[in-house]
């Protein structure tokens, strides 16, 4: 099995906790992971472990044993019986695991049931740093996901494909998305050509014949489903003025790329918007890896009108940081100087001019490399 990054995160955050929910979108390795871990585990989606876990409830709770409960927001009558649990002792700590692929539904019930009482911890597909260096140019082309390509990438694109019409189909409708599979599926190909660019909702709604305010709340399940994020912009107090709609990023470049009709790596490298594409899988990769880590961040993107720009802010705390991405193998001592410049006006600490390049160039401020060095510095 893959190590995952996040495994010692998880470990830590149940030693810590009585209850922790690891999240993230379906079939990216909460499953596995979980089990790895050992313990007993019920799929909640399945009827006869609802029973066996409803039988075995009494002795699981008086146990030692750890309790996996996968699709946790599939039997809403264990949130109750969870908080009572934890509450006849809350010292007693990696005592549940649940797993969920963050539906409404699941979200409320956490909020309501268990609030104060669990650790969230954030489960993405398989990151740059989990696979060989030789990977990335792979798993730029065919995304994260075990199935999707880093497993078989003989699998590639078909298995996006099917991924999307099962969520389209039955998940999102189940989740309570109230659009029918025919316009869901429309927005997914909008939101494919709309990938990095800045979130214009009526726009968008002329395009399909809604309003704005209904393609908003689409978006929002979309985003919950974690398909998509929206990058807020940093708001700095600077004579600019600044650009303050959010940008839209496909989560995995393997899903962008098969809603595009994207077959290999060549045909990826034709396209115009390949630029876009390299920048949503670097922000992606980079979030990722600090979420894995357990470090704590706030992500912008920033732009001022007359065209300062940076593709990634990060609030680190202590520590702000600026990221310009660029998909060449040789980047220019020009695009180091607007990096610097467009960073001088948010007052950034360190700055990072991420790209292809096989030749990195490490500053007092400000660097040059690319995505395999950077993400050593972010981890």
């Amino acid at each position: 099995m893959i190590q995952r990054r996040v495994v010692q995160e998880l470990i830590n955050r149940l030693r810590s906790n009585p209850t922790v929910a690891l999240l993230g979108p379906r079939q990216c390795g909460k499953t596995t992971l979980a089990k790895s871990l050992g313990g007993a585990y019920f799929d909640l989606e399945q009827e006869t472990d609802r029973l066996r876990l409803d039988l075995e409830w009494n002795r699981l709770a008086a146990g030692t044993e750890l309790v996996i409960l996968d699709e946790a927001q599939a039997w809403p009558a264990v949130f109750n019986r969870l908080r009572g649990v934890v509450d006849a002792d809350r010292q007693r700590h990696g005592r549940f695991l649940l797993l969920g692929s963050v539906s409404p539904a699941l979200m409320r019930q956490v909020s309501e049931s268990l609030a104060g009482r669990l650790s969230l911890v954030d489960l993405t597909p398989f990151l740059a740093t989990e696979l060989g260096p030789e990977s990335l140019v792979p798993l730029w082309l065919y995304g994260g996901y075990p199935e999707g390509g880093v497993l078989d990438p003989a699998r590639y694109p078909r298995w996006q494909r099917d991924y999307l019409t099962l969520l389209t189909q039955r998940d999102l409708p189940l989740w309570g998305l109230p659009a029918k599979p025919q316009t869901t599926d429309r927005l997914l190909k909008m939101l494919a050509a709309w990938h990095g660019q800045t979130w214009n909702a009526s726009r968008v709604g002329q395009s399909m014949g809604l309003d704005s305010k209904t393609v908003s709340s689409y978006l929002d399940y979309l985003e919950g489903a974690f398909l998509v994020r929206r990058l807020p912009p940093y708001q700095a107090n600077i004579r600019k003025r600044l650009v303050k709609s959010p940008k839209v990023y496909w989560r995995d470049s393997g899903l962008l790329h098969a809603l595009l009709n994207v077959p290999d790596t060549a045909a990826l490298l034709a396209q115009p918007w390949v630029g876009a594409s390299w920048e949503g899988f670097v922000i992606e990769q980079t979030l990722g890896v600090l979420s894995a880590a357990g470090r704590a961040f706030e992500a912008y993107y920033f732009r001022t009108a007359d065209q300062y720009e940076l593709d990634l802010v990060l609030d680190l705390g202590r520590e702000l940081w600026a990221v310009e991405i660029k998909l060449t193998a040789f980047p220019t001592a020009a695009d180091r100087g607007r990096l610097d410049k467009a960073a001088d006006l948010i007052h950034a600490g360190r700055r990072f001019l991420v790209s292809q390049t096989e030749e990195c160039l490490w500053g007092d401020q400000t660097a040059s490399c690319n995505l395999r060095e950077f993400l050593r510095q972010v981890g």
